[in-house]
């Protein structure tokens, strides 16, 4: 989207449209903010999927259309059913450390979350939460005997937070046990530039979780302006006259 560029146009009696003016703006400029937000890091991840994981933090009135947003930029998934339903998909999460600190062991977490989900849920694990994430993430492969999708690192920034290093020191863990088709996954203070240097590196990550890279985007301004009255061209004083074209524009 170029700067001025017209985005829609609406041919209606204003009495018939005014009272929307407001809404349609607000949806305009949040959604793009959290849409372009979500591009970059799509981007920036490549090949790489990309899971909006921003729901936490917005308010709950709004966090289906900032998840919807981040579908609409790239993203390959949200972590919120309702996000999820605006685009017909289903929600894609990992288990919280809430899970892990209430068990108070990794492993008998990790089996606790694969006796009650559904099949269709990836068993996805954090292993982050109590010992070494690369020792953590060979004793959940051992326990769950080869129901283990992925583990996910979320080390907090206290600890040094996720790095490059720690990525590659857990892939070797699981291969040299005998866990290559494990998969790694990343969280925490993602941000396209952070997502850049993971890809740089070649890293075997698996998804990125991003979430207030996406979330905490800035609104993008729009303006609405009259351009036409019956069909005469007119325009507020510094403002052009009459409708601006844009071959972009699909007529609904």
């Amino acid at each position: 989207m170029a700067r001025k560029e017209v985005v829609l146009r609406l041919h209606a009696d204003y009495c018939a449209i005014g009272i929307f003016e407001t809404a349609l703006l607000g949806t305009l400029a949040h959604g793009s903010g959290w849409a372009t937000a979500a591009r970059a890091c799509v981007e920036a991840a490549g090949e790489i999927p990309v899971i909006s994981f921003g729901a936490r933090h917005v308010h709950p009135a709004i966090s289906d259309r900032m998840e919807y947003a981040a579908l609409i930029g790239g993203c390959a998934g949200c972590a919120t059913p309702a996000g999820a339903a605006l685009s017909d998909q289903k929600a894609s999460g990992t288990m919280p450390h809430t899970l892990m600190l209430i068990y108070g062991d990794t492993v008998t977490a990790a089996l606790a979350f694969d006796t009650h989900m559904p099949d269709s849920v990836r068993r996805i694990v954090l292993v982050d939460t109590f010992r070494d994430e690369a020792e953590e993430s060979v004793r959940v492969a051992r326990a769950m005997a080869g129901r283990l999708w992925g583990v996910r690192l979320d080390t907090p920034s206290e600890l040094g937070g996720v790095t490059p290093d720690l990525v590659w020191r857990v892939r070797r863990a699981l291969d040299s046990a005998g866990f290559d088709q494990v998969g790694i996954f990343v969280s925490g203070g993602l941000t396209p530039e952070r997502i850049s240097e993971f890809v740089r590196l070649e890293c075997p990550i698996a998804g990125f979780g991003v979430g207030s890279a996406i979330s905490g985007a800035s609104p993008i301004d729009f303006t609405a302006d009259i351009k036409e009255i019956n069909g005469t061209p007119i325009a507020k004083r510094g403002r052009k006259v009459g409708i601006q074209d844009n071959p972009r524009l699909r007529k609904n």
